[in-house]
Formats: C-alpha cells, sequence, structure tokens
C-alpha cells in the first residue's frame, strides 16, 4: 500500500441479534422497528452503516484497528410494551483483551456481546463473519432469557475504502 492509499475500512456491519429472540418477538405479535438509517436483510438481520466519526479500519497486516461506530436503531416491542429492547449507537470497541459490541443505554454504555476476534471467517463479498456470545450486560439487556456466553448471530463487516480526509 503506498502512503496515498488509506486503509480499507469498514463500511457497514451486519448483525441479526440472535435469530430464536427476533422468531419470538414476531411470534408473540410483536413489532421490531428500525430507525435512523439501519436497515433489515431480507434474512431479517440489520444493517448499521458507519458513523462519520467511526475509523474502524484493517492495518497494514489486516488486523482490525480503531473504533467502529455505527448508525441505526432497532426496537423490538411485543406484549404490550412488557418486552421491550432498544439497540441504539452501536459500536465496535476493540480492545488489548478482545473485542465487545456496545450499545447506549440512557446515559452509559452496555458492552452486550463478545466477539471472537480470533474465530474471524470471510464470507461472500469478502465480508468478515465475527462470532458474537452474550455477556452479563447482554443477559439482562434481552430480558434475561440468554445467559451470559450464549452464542448469538455472528457480526458481518463490510468494507469501503475510505476517502481521504
Amino acid at each position: 500500500m503506498t502512503t496515498s492509499q488509506q486503509p480499507p475500512r469498514v463500511a457497514s456491519l451486519t448483525w441479526g441479534v440472535k435469530q430464536s429472540f427476533r422468531n419470538y418477538v414476531a411470534a408473540a405479535g410483536g413489532v421490531i422497528e428500525v430507525d435512523g438509517g439501519g436497515a433489515r436483510t431480507s434474512d431479517g438481520e440489520f444493517i448499521f452503516h458507519a458513523a462519520p466519526d467511526s475509523d474502524l479500519a484493517f492495518d497494514a497486516n489486516g488486523a482490525l484497528s480503531g473504533q467502529g461506530v455505527f448508525a441505526g436503531e432497532v426496537r423490538f416491542t411485543a406484549h404490550g410494551g412488557m418486552l421491550s429492547v432498544r439497540l441504539a449507537e452501536l459500536r465496535l470497541d476493540l480492545s488489548a483483551t478482545g473485542a465487545a459490541l456496545s450499545i447506549a443505554e440512557r446515559t452509559y454504555r452496555l458492552d452486550v456481546a463478545r466477539v471472537d476476534l480470533a474465530a474471524a471467517a470471510l464470507g461472500v463479498g469478502g465480508q468478515l463473519i465475527l462470532p458474537t456470545t452474550v455477556t452479563m450486560d447482554g443477559y439482562q439487556w434481552l430480558g434475561d432469557h440468554y445467559p451470559p456466553g450464549t452464542v448469538l448471530d455472528p457480526v458481518r463487516l463490510s468494507v469501503g475504502v475510505a476517502s481521504g480526509s
């Protein structure tokens, strides 16, 4: 890569949370709403596009670096509002000990899923597929139905080339 080329940046993140959770909301007569720039795939998963302040990219060695900040919001409601789960301001946070998906919850952030960078696989169209599992905060966020360590839907990252700053 020459100095004038920008590293491939993550352009979007696709995540379905957990298919059985989506199925439950639908079977209970609930509603799944997508807003704020998010979209839904034909498989029922959710696409979040990188926000302007996102700098998640692949470095020269092919490793992820930076922080992924993604636009969009998903609301799951059922049982007359007794089930109410909001996924907003999704972030992929990298640290020395691994990676996590976090969401905005009132005035703080919750790490709702651990992301296994070591088990990454390449998918269709060059997407990077990353396995995820529920954290303790994620267990509470999803209504205490999926204990910590439960496998969630994988995260799929799609890249694009960043424009020069």
